[in-house]
C-alpha cells in the first residue's frame, strides 16, 4: 500500500508550473515541421507544381540533419538587445520572430509564379525551425534536475505531437475553408504562443560563457571544448556505443513496419487508423509513464526496465506473423510496442539530457541526438536487405535480439558506476 502511495505521490511532478511551459514550448517546436514537409506538399500540388519538383522540396529540410553545425553559435554567443532576456530566452524569442516572419513571407508568395523565392523561404523556415529545436532542447534540459528530465520530456513530447497535429490535420481542415495563404498566416500567428510562453518563463540557471572577441578562443569554446569536455567522462566510448545501440531494434523495424503490415493483408486505412489512433495514444501514455518511472527508480534502473520491456514487445510481431490479418492482434501489437517505446524514449532522452554539461548544453545535446540518429538513418538502411533475405519471422527475431547489445552495455556501465 505504501508503494502505491509513493507512486501516486510522484505524480505531483506533472503539476509543476514548468510542465505547462513545456507543453506550450513542445507545441511551438512541433508546429513548423509539417509546414515545410507533408502539409507543404499538398499546397504545392494545389498550386500545380509537378510531383518531381515537390519531391525535390525534401532537400530544404536539410537544416534538421545538420543542426549540430550551428548549435555552437546558439550555445556560446549572446545576442545584442535580446540577451537582456537571458541567453536561452533571448535566442528563443529572436529565432521565433524569424520563424514567424519566414512563414508569413511564404504565405504572401505564390509557389508557382515565384518558385525560387518560395524555395528560399521554405529553407529559411526549416533553418529557423531547426534552430528553435536547438534552443528549446537546451532550455528544457536546463530547467530540470536529472530525475525530473523524463517528466519534462513526456510533457514536451505531448505538446510536440499536438503541434504536429495542428500543422497537419488542422491545416488541412482549414484549407477546405480558406486558401493556403490564410492557413500559413494562422500558423505563423501560432508561433506567438511560444514567444509569450518564453517571455513569461524564467531563464534557466546556466554556466556563464566567456564572450571573447578573439576568433581562436571563440572556436575553441564553441566547437572543441564541448567534445573534450564529453571525453573527460569515465568510459565515454562505451556511453556512445550505448547511445547507438539502445534504440536499435526500434530503428530497424521502422522502415519495414508498413511493408510488413501490407504484406500480410492489412489495408492502408486499417494501418493508418490503428497506428495513428492507438499508436499515438499509446506513445503519449508511455511517455508520461516513463517520466513517472524515472522519477521513482532513477535513470539507470529506468533505462534497464524500459529497455527490457521494449525489447520484449518486439516479440509481439512474431505473434502477428502467425496471426496474419488479425486487427485485434495488430491493435495489441501496436499499443504495447508504442507504450513501451514511449516509456523508453522518455528515459533515454532524459539520459541524453543528463550527459550535457550546462556550459555546452545545446551543442552536446545536438551532437548526442545526432549520434543516436545514426542508428535510424544509416544502420537501419540495411533492414530491407535483411527482411528480403529471411522470413518475416526471422526478421523480427533478429530485431528483438538487437535490443540485447544496448542492455549488456547498460549493465556494464551500471556495474562501473558510469551511469
Amino acid at each position: 500500500m505504501n508503494i502505491v502511495f509513493e507512486w501516486i505521490k510522484s505524480l505531483k511532478i506533472y503539476l509543476d508550473r514548468r510542465m505547462m511551459v513545456m507543453l506550450f514550448l513542445g507545441f511551438v517546436s512541433g508546429l513548423p515541421f509539417l509546414l515545410v514537409s507533408s502539409t507543404l506538399s499538398l499546397w504545392l500540388k494545389d498550386a500545380g507544381i509537378s510531383l518531381a519538383a515537390i519531391g525535390m522540396f525534401a532537400l530544404v529540410k536539410s537544416p534538421y540533419s545538420f543542426k549540430w553545425l550551428f548549435s555552437p553559435l546558439i550555445d556560446q554567443l549572446n545576442l545584442p538587445i535580446f540577451s537582456r532576456l537571458g541567453r536561452r530566452r533571448g535566442w528563443a524569442v529572436f529565432i521565433q520572430l524569424l520563424l514567424m516572419g519566414s512563414l508569413l513571407a511564404m504565405s504572401f508568395t505564390n509557389p508557382a509564379n515565384s518558385t525560387s523565392l518560395f524555395v528560399f523561404l521554405v529553407f529559411l523556415a526549416a533553418l529557423f525551425s531547426a534552430s528553435q529545436d536547438i534552443v528549446l532542447d537546451a532550455y528544457r534540459i536546463e530547467r530540470f534536475d536529472v530525475n525530473e528530465q523524463a517528466a519534462g520530456v513526456a510533457v514536451f513530447v505531448f505538446g510536440y505531437r499536438i503541434g504536429v497535429l495542428f500543422a497537419g490535420a488542422g491545416a488541412l481542415i482549414m484549407a477546405d475553408y480558406w486558401n493556403w495563404s490564410v492557413v500559413y498566416q494562422v500558423m505563423a500567428a501560432s508561433v506567438l504562443l511560444g514567444m509569450i510562453t518564453i517571455l513569461l518563463s524564467a531563464e534557466p540557471v546556466t554556466v556563464k560563457t566567456s564572450q571573447s572577441h578573439d576568433w581562436h578562443t571563440i572556436i575553441v569554446n564553441a566547437i572543441i571544448n564541448p567534445f573534450t569536455d564529453f571525453m573527460k567522462r569515465d568510459r565515454w566510448i562505451w556511453i556512445l556505443l550505448f547511445i547507438f545501440f539502445y534504440r536499435m531494434s526500434d530503428a530497424y523495424i521502422a522502415p519495414m513496419a508498413y511493408p510488413f503490415f501490407d504484406d500480410i493483408g492489412f489495408t492502408k486505412i486499417q494501418i493508418a487508423y490503428i497506428i495513428k489512433i492507438y499508436g499515438v495514444l499509446a506513445t503519449i501514455l508511455g511517455s508520461f509513464i516513463g517520466g513517472l518511472v524515472v522519477s521513482r527508480l532513477g535513470l539507470a534502473k529506468s533505462l534497464l526496465f524500459c529497455g527490457l520491456l521494449h525489447g520484449a514487445s518486439n516479440l509481439l510481431y512474431l505473434w502477428q506473423v502467425s496471426a496474419g490479418n488479425d486487427t485485434s492482434v495488430l491493435t495489441l501489437t501496436i499499443f504495447v510496442e508504442n507504450i513501451s517505446g514511449g516509456m523508453g524514449t522518455s528515459a533515454f532522452v532524459a539520459y541524453l539530457s543528463s550527459l550535457c554539461n550546462r556550459q555546452y548544453t545545446a551543442t552536446q545535446y545536438a551532437l548526442l541526438s545526432s549520434f543516436m540518429g545514426m542508428a535510424r538513418d544509416i544502420f537501419a538502411a540495411s533492414s530491407g536487405i535483411v527482411a528480403k533475405a529471411v522470413s518475416w519471422y526471422g526478421f523480427f527475431s533478429i530485431t528483438a535480439a538487437m535490443s540485447l547489445p544496448g542492455i549488456f552495455i547498460l549493465l556494464y556501465l551500471m556495474k562501473k558506476k558510469a551511469i
